[in-house]
């Protein structure tokens, strides 16, 4: 199993970040993340045992409570920069709650034997990848010529567990378990 955790975004949110994504699509032939698939990432964890799973579940339940967090989308940019993108985002903007979050469960996966991966915590909302080099200029024309987006703000109750499998159409992201902030343990299976 190919797990993540990750933040959800409300539905609103959500519809606005694609709206401006839809405007900007025909300016560049790059892998565009459909809606369904809009998160935003705190941990990577890779390969997963199934049989695992379990424990996994228990060790993300356990993370200590952390109240909402308020999170807030705006601005567009490239990863890791505008010369040789491999990633189309929109900027998170998130309360200190965010970082702590995605401390917190790289300790409870070190304590399950994976190792951190390295990495300063960077929070964005993926738009598209970028496999191969192709023009862009015209997205890039395009996102200058925009109002400087703000998608909106929202206070993040909880985080989920979520499975990527690959499809010929691309990912396909599974909520696997629901973690609430503001209390420890798991809702629902």
């Amino acid at each position: 199993m190919r797990l993540f955790t990750g933040v959800d975004l409300p539905a609103p949110l959500s519809e606005a970040v694609d709206a401006v994504k839809e405007q900007l699509r025909p300016e560049a032939a790059i892998q565009w993340i459909p809606p369904a698939n809009f998160h935003i990432t705190t941990r990577f964890i890779g390969e997963w045992p199934a049989a695992r799973l379990p424990e996994l579940r228990a060790a993300l339940g356990g993370i200590p409570a952390i109240a909402p967090i308020a999170i807030h989308v705006r601005e567009l940019g490239f990863f890791p920069n505008a010369h040789a993108p491999r990633v189309f985002w929109a900027g998170v903007e998130g309360s200190a709650g965010l970082a702590a979050l995605a401390r917190e469960t790289d300790g409870a996966l070190e304590r399950l034997g994976l190792k951190a991966d390295g990495r300063v915590f960077s929070p964005h909302l993926t738009l598209a990848r970028i496999k191969a080099p192709v023009p862009l200029q015209k997205l890039r024309e395009a996102i200058a010529a925009l109002p400087p987006p703000d998608f909106g703000c929202f206070d993040a109750a909880s985080f989920f567990l979520y499975e990527s499998r690959s499809s010929p159409a691309g990912s396909v992201y599974t909520k696997l378990a629901e973690f609430p902030l503001a209390s420890c343990g798991m809702l629902g299976d």
